[in-house]
């Protein structure tokens, strides 16, 4: 029961998320148009195609290659590029290539092939239509309250503010291009603004803007502060962050709560501003803090994006992964920013990136250093950046004694968690070969010590982890290939697995959502589907689905699933046996011969699935 209760949540909490992006257009006149919009004609206009047997090809538009990968399958209704992983269905393109959220990518599309926009989103809740509305009120608080700002920069009251980013080295056109403002001493001032607007008391409450006192006062919660702006990668003003203008006004950054509009470990700052350059240079620069990306930014000296001082999230990652998987850190060279480097380095290596080191002079950050030495010796320091893992076999290095045991130890133990997590086994093995020839120990003992710790660390994922392409299992690409090129097969071979069989897999929300879909409504579309997941699961399901020939048979897969659900308890008993007999197998007896029958059962089972 508890298992089935997680699954219902979880298909829940996603057809939540699923109503924030289309709760404002029916899913009939969604599937509708879909079906009417020619993927491989929509695409065309943007992507010179050729066709390739039942697909078209052609140069990816999202990142730079001379050889065609991106490939577009009109039958089903996708398209992927074997280069970059981006992949996805027809409003997905338009989302990522014109920079523009689902609701626009839809109407462009109707506009395109002349299909009326109906105005009521019947089929969706009251509830969906009231959060709808609630998020897009807050957006136009946001970009009301940033042009106040911007207004109050300008204005006489302002002079202090601009005069501070003068000294900070930052000109208009940067000014200009943050959208960089001031909020004013008076403690109610853009309250009032708003107010004034015929916005409701309880939604500037809810924006964040605005704060409830314990004695009831009603206040601005950004006062005699420099005003940043945070985005979307699209542009829409989501939260701002507030520098204190007096150097014992504290915090020293203030920053937005988490609205139903904002998650700041699911935002990179500026992302908005560099994401076509990150594109076409094919790399990105990620800094700590919004006067390191303005002094970059400004300087045209890297395609930057920043982390605004909070740990690296993996949702972070994936959003990065979008348009590069080559990153170069380049946070402050004292202890706590090398300590967030080597946090935000290990979870990228994890996510796949390739991930290089920048170390400035110390007492310099970004901003200084630029500013002191200008762009180009700042180029020049990225250009001369390390590999991450050279980099941290370094540091873990220093003050150890190779010569002493303990401090190899001390060396193994902290490396071999490092490489635990690199998903490639190539590249696991290549860092592996560079611990052994640092702590002077045989290649073929350090390469089998990090398999172990691999291996220990999947069992042990937590489900944040679980969508990454590199431990999807052979029987679930062959389970996923078959749900977009054969529902019926894909579900004739579900009908025997469980939640529990699905608990431990990479692709579980890819599965989940699916029989959620085919529940619903006693059909499946493909396209649906991929409409629905997540941006990292849509490109995994795509990247799958792309390749011609399925890796196996549905039935063969779901019963090798079903098999790998078996063998994880049939390991959990023997544990268990083992932990009892530890313990004294006269007094656990019984429990034991109990725990034996069911293994053997267990046994039984996976014999006949073989």
């Amino acid at each position: 029961m508890r298992n089935v209760t997680n699954l219902a949540s979880r298909v829940l909490h996603h057809a939540f998320c699923i109503l924030h992006f289309m709760g404002l257009f029916p899913q009939r006149f969604i599937d509708d148009l879909r079906l009417q919009a020619n993927i491989v004609q929509v695409i065309q206009e943007y992507v010179p195609l050729k066709r390739a047997g039942t697909t078209f090809k052609g140069l990816c538009p999202f990142h730079s290659e001379k050889t065609p990968s991106f490939s577009v399958n009109p039958d089903k209704g996708f398209f992927h590029c074997f280069g970059c992983n981006v992949g996805g269905d027809v409003f997905k393109f338009l989302e990522l290539h014109e920079k523009i959220g689902f609701q626009d990518a839809v109407r462009m599309l109707a506009q395109k092939f002349g299909v009326a926009v109906p105005e009521e989103t019947e089929g969706s809740s009251d509830d969906a239509r009231r959060d709808a509305s609630v998020r897009e009120s807050l957006l136009k608080v946001h970009e009301i309250a940033a042009a106040f700002f911007r207004e109050q920069l300008a204005s006489p009251a302002g002079a202090r503010a601009r005069r501070q980013l003068a000294d900070r080295g930052v000109d208009a056109k940067a000014i200009e291009s943050l959208g960089l403002g001031f909020a004013p001493t008076a403690s109610t001032a853009l309250k009032n603004a708003l107010l004034a607007h015929g916005f409701a008391q309880g939604l500037l409450v809810q924006s964040g803007l605005i704060v409830q006192r314990d004695n009831g006062d009603i206040v601005d919660r950004f006062r005699n502060r420099l005003m940043v702006p945070i985005c979307r990668d699209s542009g829409s003003v989501i939260a701002f962050g507030g520098r204190a203008m007096d150097a014992d006004q504290v915090p020293k950054y203030l920053n937005s709560p988490e609205t139903p509009i904002y998650s700041k470990g699911r935002t990179l700052y500026g992302l908005n501003l560099s994401k076509a350059a990150i594109r076409q240079l094919g790399y990105a620069v990620l800094v700590e803090g919004y006067f390191d990306f303005a002094q970059v930014f400004q300087s045209n000296a890297a395609p930057v994006v920043a982390s605004c001082g909070t740990a690296l999230t993996p949702q972070q990652a994936q959003l990065l992964r979008r348009f590069t998987t080559k990153v170069v850190l380049s946070y402050d060279p004292d202890a706590a920013g090398q300590g967030a480097a080597v946090r935000s380095c290990e979870l990228l290596v994890a996510e796949g990136f390739d991930v290089n080191v920048a170390v400035l002079d110390p007492g310099q950050d970004p901003d200084t250093y630029v500013r002191r030495n200008g762009p180009d010796q700042y180029r020049e320091r990225l250009r001369n950046s390390r590999p991450y893992l050279e980099y941290l076999l370094d540091q873990a290095a220093a003050g150890l004694d190779f010569g002493q045991d303990d401090d190899r130890r001390q060396f193994l133990a902290k490396m071999l968690a490092v490489a635990a997590r690199i998903p490639d086994p190539a590249a696991r093995d290549q860092f592996g070969d560079r611990i052994a020839h640092k702590a002077r120990i045989t290649e073929e003992v350090v390469r089998a010590e990090i398999r172990k710790a691999a291996v220990s660390r999947r069992a042990t994922l937590t489900d944040r982890e679980l969508p990454s392409f590199g431990q999807m299992k052979y029987a679930e690409k062959g389970l996923i290939w078959a749900l977009i090129h054969n529902p019926r097969e894909a579900f004739d071979a579900m009908v025997g697995l469980d939640g529990e069989d699905l608990d431990a897999l990479a692709g579980r929300e890819v599965f989940e959502m699916a029989r959620n879909l085919h529940d619903q409504s006693g059909t499946f579309s493909p396209s649906a589907l991929l409409q629905r997941l997540s941006t990292v699961n849509n490109q995994l399901v795509t990247s799958i689905a792309a390749n011609p020939t399925p890796p196996a048979p549905a039935a063969d897969c779901a019963r090798a699933i079903k098999r790998l659900r078996w063998e994880r308890e049939r390991a959990a008993i023997q544990r268990e046996i083992d932990r009892l007999q530890g313990l004294g197998a006269g007094q656990y007896g019984h429990e034991i011969d109990a725990l034996w029958q069911r293994k053997i059962n267990l046994i039984h089972r996976i014999e006949e699935l073989t």
